[in-house]
Parts: structure tokens; C-alpha cells; sequence
């Protein structure tokens, strides 16, 4: 008998033992159930909005936060602004996530920016994303990594620029993971969920505050109002 069929046969009495299927499939079905049927929780007052007063709450929690807002009427300016953001902060280089959102957009407005799609490595300073949501509650942006937007673009630059259109603004935070099991309803979740609340700092060290220790310096998002 080769290793693999002794492991196999190994695993399928561990399995019977349980009471599993050899494929974990009713173990599978079990937890989604679970997930399906979980209750809210607690949903804070000032959250309970019309969504006209959860883009208020938002862009006054997240200027709470010292995160930047730059208001867009159009998705269709980004470029503009990115490269005017760029030119008034002296950088040229942009590293892009390839979202469909973004590599929609005409870039050959951004004149004065030099775009690569990739992951971002050590020296580079500005970094642009999408966001899936945007949290009312704490002016937090909830973002997930996919192939076409590396986490490394959330958290190793300098400086952050995030998309946020506001009709993707949510009230509580139980909204917005309500809005990701219905988007990923096939069950092919994201590796990974962020939510960014402001700027990185710390105040650890002899109670001093420190921006971007442990991510980027600067947050700024570009809200798009396509209310």
C-alpha cells in the first residue's frame, strides 16, 4: 500500500468516526446555514439614518478620522483629480489596482501621472483602490483583496487614494457584511476584508502620536456622488 492510499484510507476512518462525510460536505452546509441564520446585533442609534443622513454621518466620522474628502460629481473626473491631486503633492508615480471600475476610466487625462497596475513595493509612495462599501457608523471603508486589487495596495504606501461612491454608503457595519455574502452569494469569498477607519497611527511609543506606523500616512477618498 503507496503513503497516499494509506493516508486516504487513514482519513476516511477518522471521517467515519465523526460522523463526516469523506468531502465535508454536511459540515459545509451546516456552517452556511449558521451564517444565513445569524442574528444582527446591536445597531447604534446614530446609524439608523435615511441614506441621504448616512453620506453625512460618513463623511463627518471619517473627517473625524482625519481621513481626506475630495467630493466628485462624476466617476468619470477621477483621472483629473487624481493627477491634480498628484501634480499639488509633487509625485508622479501611481500604483493602480485593475478593478473594472477603474481601468474603465479615460487615463489619458492624467497627464502628469505615470499609472502601473501591480503590487506595491518598498519606495512607492501613492497607491489607488475601489472600495466595496463605505460604514456610516465610524467613517470606515470596507474594502477586500481580489486579483485585481492586491491588499499590498491597502497598507504599504504612503499615501492611500480610495473610490467611494455613495450609494455604496451603509448605515452599521452589519449592513455592509450584508452586502458582501449577497454580492459573493456563489460562496467565493475574498481572502481577505479590510476595514480602514482614517489614516495609520499609533501613540505606543511615550504616548506620542505617529502617523503611519503601521500603514499608510495619509487616506483620501475621492467621493463620487452618483446618488
Amino acid at each position: 500500500m503507496t503513503d497516499s492510499s494509506s493516508r486516504q484510507q487513514i482519513m476516511a476512518n477518522l471521517h467515519r468516526g465523526l460522523n463526516r462525510d469523506t468531502d465535508n460536505s454536511r459540515a459545509k452546509s451546516a456552517v452556511l446555514e449558521r451564517i444565513s441564520q445569524r442574528p444582527r446585533s446591536t445597531i447604534p442609534a446614530r446609524s439608523q439614518l435615511d441614506h441621504s443622513g448616512q453620506v453625512e454621518l460618513f463623511k463627518a466620522m471619517a473627517l473625524e478620522a482625519v481621513a481626506e474628502l475630495l467630493p466628485l460629481d462624476s466617476i468619470d473626473q477621477l483621472p483629473a483629480a487624481v493627477d491634480e491631486f498628484m501634480q499639488q503633492n509633487q509625485q508622479q508615480q501611481l500604483i493602480m489596482a485593475s478593478s473594472a471600475q477603474l481601468t474603465a476610466l479615460d487615463w489619458s487625462q492624467a497627464t502628469h501621472t505615470q499609472i502601473k497596475q501591480r503590487v506595491v513595493l518598498a519606495g512607492d509612495v501613492v497607491s489607488l483602490t475601489s472600495s466595496f462599501a463605505g460604514i456610516a457608523e465610524t467613517g470606515t471603508l470596507m474594502l477586500h483583496s481580489g486579483s485585481d486589487s492586491p491588499t499590498t495596495l491597502n497598507f504599504l504606501s504612503d499615501i492611500h487614494l480610495v473610490v467611494l461612491q455613495t450609494s455604496t454608503i451603509v448605515g452599521c457595519y452589519e449592513d455592509g457584511w450584508q452586502a458582501l455574502r449577497q454580492q459573493q452569494s456563489d460562496g467565493s469569498w475574498p481572502r481577505t476584508v479590510n476595514m480602514i477607519t482614517g489614516p495609520s497611527r499609533s501613540a505606543d511609543i511615550e504616548q506620542k502620536l505617529q502617523m503611519g506606523a503601521h500603514g499608510p500616512k495619509r487616506l483620501v477618498i475621492f467621493l463620487v456622488d452618483d446618488g
